[in-house]
């Protein structure tokens, strides 16, 4: 795995070892910035990510190479955290980064509000939905921000109360879906 684009491009990352995790592969990772940085959605100069289900770190990290200007990562799994402060090591981002043990599903109180959110839970697990209701009851996520849900093509999903979907497309085995948090539509 590599770094799509931006100031790190090129870097390589490590990837937790096991079958536990399931990075994005680089070209969804590149199909999925390729829509961002081409989408009046969200703003990534500046933007503030929550990588929930962070894995290696790989989506966060991408969109600190392009521009963000902090990114959270959330993990439970001890091989996942470990490649995720590696990778923030060798990019030696520790600065514009905040890596945090716990469940994604259970998330802790925000330090921030995020305006860019990325959910990749295990496929057909059903942690997608209480992982967007926890990240919106402990703020997490700033009006308007944009999610992006990655799920199994062929995998049910529908979003919680006050995320409404504005695109979804597949790629591959996956599913990337993309969400607007609403605070006045929630509830």
């Amino acid at each position: 795995m590599r770094i799509v684009a931006g100031l790190h491009k090129g870097r390589r990352l490590e990837a937790p070892a096991g079958r536990d995790t399931r990075p994005t592969a680089d070209r969804v990772r590149q199909a999925l910035f390729d829509i961002l940085m081409h989408s009046d959605l969200v703003e990534m100069e500046d933007a503030r990510v929550v990588d929930a289900f962070a894995g290696s770190g790989a989506l966060g990290l991408e969109a600190l190479s392009r521009g963000a200007a902090h990114a959270s990562f959330i993990e439970l799994a001890a091989q996942p955290l470990a490649a995720i402060y590696a990778n923030v090591k060798a990019l030696k981002v520790e600065a514009e980064t905040k890596v945090l043990r716990a469940d994604a599903a259970k998330p802790p109180a925000a330090p921030h509000a995020c305006t860019l959110a990325f959910l990749d839970p295990p496929y057909h697990s059903g942690l997608a939905v209480p992982c967007l209701e926890g990240l919106a009851a402990k703020g997490w996520l700033a009006d308007g921000a944009l999610v992006v849900v990655e799920v199994a093509a062929d995998e049910a999903f529908a979003p919680p109360a006050g995320f409404d979907p504005v695109e979804e497309r597949p790629r591959g085995a996956a599913r990337l879906v993309f969400l607007v948090w609403k605070l006045e539509n929630h509830g």
